[in-house]
């Protein structure tokens, strides 16, 4: 039985997560449809823009993304505490960047005077606020929601432009988040339509680059809400790394990025070069299980990747028997990890 994607969330296990979503009939909804010619590759400047914009509303700040022709990825993390930090007055705000609010909210924001059990009110509307800016489910709702209705005034139609509900996997540990993102950002490699990563335009990889893509160069910026910037890298590794940054260094991530990228072709078999990445001695991951991660994650895993003693926590977190993939996670981690 399908399951709702907030029952798929355990903030207790993980606050990483990898969410998917793809164009309805997976057609060439956000780049070029090259069987008519028509181009829509400029919406692809729309959902990467959208989801730095939700970012600086929500408590969930973006790890990875890549926008393709007919689906996007996006690593994302749960701030709980940011959230729980929030004021009053704060969580309002944050808000207000994307809804109008009740008009009693409206009469609070004015400056009215308010009865006790209106105040009351408010401060009920205010959790509820609280919760949704640390939710996955409603972050990927603004994200799809206001996408799907550009495209589809764009096309003057009415109708599905996402086939169904976004695809959530957790990210156990680090090793995991580390996989994911190279997978994330390696999407237009795998696909053959870049050869490099400064060349794979719409991802993350390609911004911290400092790559803009050539069609969203002259794109016109547009609404009032600021982007949010990706997470950053630690600028350390073996000490203890603060929970809002990526426990591993940049050029550490280029490294591996860039020696994964040339061998997860499938046109390009290659064997296992000598000059590992060092991140990868220091993870104690096998080069072979690293490249089948990195060009089958979503097929080899389900909702879940992390050592095997994660995943069966995680599913009794979540009521579940056990989970798809964990003999794929018993492949990916050592032994010693995984048991």
């Amino acid at each position: 039985m399908t399951r709702a994607r907030r029952e798929l969330v355990s903030l207790e296990d993980t606050p990483y997560y990898h969410c998917t979503t793809r164009c309805v009939r997976r057609a060439f909804l956000c780049g070029t449809d090259y069987s008519t010619g028509n181009c829509f590759e400029h919406r692809r400047g729309w959902i990467s823009r959208r989801i730095k914009e939700l970012a600086a509303v929500f408590t969930i700040d973006v790890a990875a993304y890549a926008v393709m022709s007919n689906h996007y990825h996006v690593v994302v993390r749960v701030d709980r505490e940011a959230a729980e930090a929030l004021t009053r007055d704060q969580v309002i705000e944050r808000w207000q960047h994307l809804f109008k609010g009740p008009p009693l909210i409206q009469r609070y924001c004015a400056g009215q005077l308010l009865s006790e059990a209106e105040v009351e009110v408010v401060d009920e509307v205010v959790d509820e606020w609280r919760s949704r800016l640390m939710d996955i489910s409603w972050f990927m709702r603004c994200l799809n929601e206001h996408i799907a209705r550009k495209a589809n005034a764009e096309d003057g139609c009415k109708g599905r432009f996402w086939e169904s509900r976004f695809t959530t996997q957790a990210l156990l540990d680090e090793t995991a988040l580390l996989a994911c993102m190279a997978y994330v950002d390696l999407n237009p490699i795998r696909a053959g339509l870049a050869d490099r990563p400064e060349r794979s335009d719409y991802t993350s990889l390609q911004e911290r680059l400092g790559f803009t893509p050539d069609a969203a160069r002259n794109e016109e910026e547009e609404g009032t809400i600021p982007q949010a910037k990706l997470m950053a890298f630690a600028g350390f590794f073996g000490e203890k790394t603060p929970a809002d940054v990526i426990p591993h260094t940049f050029p550490d991530y280029l490294e591996l990025v860039d020696w994964t990228g040339r061998l997860v072709r499938s046109d390009k078999r290659g064997s296992i070069p000598t000059g590992l990445p060092p991140i990868l001695q220091r993870l104690n991951i096998e080069p072979e299980q690293w490249l089948k991660a990195a060009n089958g994650l979503e097929r080899r895993f389900c909702h879940a990747i992390g050592p095997v003693a994660s995943l069966s926590e995680f599913c009794q977190r979540l009521n579940k028997r056990w989970l798809h993939g964990a003999k794929a996670c018993k492949a990916f981690y050592p032994k010693a990890v995984g048991t």
